[in-house]
């Protein structure tokens, strides 16, 4: 596996775009399923709530990391598309997804990687930048400081609605994932096991960190009190709302620009 210092443009007539895929067994015995396309420095891309690594490809970033000379490297996160899906909360706790990150980068042999997290991919990101030493450079986007409190209102009314308790401002999202086929169970454990990072734990954040949101996305906290936590980090605002940001070009060049 590619383990070398910085990426270089490859010609578009040998960019490997067909993904190969795998498993990984990771410490509990979950199935952590994942997709390897391209080569060069290796990118470790981590999807939002409700998502998956294939949400991935419909973005302008997949193809734009591809086009720049990276190894795009995609997970289904514990509990999410083809990965195991764990029987209790147990399954979540203790950094359980970023734990599954690391034995992933330690089975492909990455002395370092970047990594990409969105909304919250990100929350999970934050984690792997303060347990995992081979992360060179990270981007979080669509996320603000909301997930820094332990008790974020925000997470708390979506464990509550996904357990089955009445929160009429979630009664269109429910009705969403029902028609989706997800798994409520599965999702009201990972809001009941999501991991907070404290201001103190990012304030010892040491590589590149660039935190990306939409001109109109409110909702995960302030990006500037965030960019206030992390030494250093850098902040960029592209066009689009929360479920849009992300997959627009300007995201894309601004993530590219940044890894680069």
């Amino acid at each position: 596996m590619y383990s070398g210092a910085s990426a270089q443009v490859a010609s578009t007539d040998t960019i490997s775009r067909k993904a190969s895929s795998e498993f990984l067994t990771s410490f509990d015995g979950t199935k952590i399923y994942y997709e390897i396309a391209g080569t060069g420095f290796p990118v470790v891309l981590l999807h939002g709530f409700t998502g998956t690594s294939q949400g991935w490809k419909s973005t302008e970033l997949y193809n734009s990391l591809l086009e720049n000379g990276y190894q795009v490297i995609s997970l289904d996160l514990r509990g999410n598309g083809k990965s195991g899906k764990p029987s209790s909360l147990n399954g979540y706790q203790h950094d359980s997804e970023a734990k599954d990150v690391m034995l992933l980068a330690k089975k492909l042999a990455l002395k370092q990687y970047d990594l990409i997290g969105y909304s919250r991919g990100s929350i999970i990101a934050a984690r792997l930048l303060v347990l995992d030493k081979h992360v060179k450079k990270a981007v979080m986007g669509g996320m603000g400081d909301g997930f820094t409190d332990p008790a974020w209102p925000r997470r708390v009314m979506f464990y509550k609605a996904l357990s089955g308790e009445p929160a009429p401002e979630l009664n269109g999202f429910i009705e969403s994932i029902n028609k989706r086929g997800l798994d409520r169970q599965q999702l009201a454990f990972q809001q009941g096991a999501q991991p907070s990072t404290s201001p103190a734990e990012l304030s010892q954040i040491k590589i590149p960190v660039l935190l990306v949101s939409g001109d109109n996305d409110p909702d995960n906290g302030s990006v500037d009190k965030l960019a206030a936590m992390i030494p250093g980090s850098q902040m960029r605002v592209v066009p689009g709302d929360h479920d849009h940001a992300g997959k627009t070009k300007e995201f894309a060049a601004a993530v590219v620009d940044f890894l680069k």
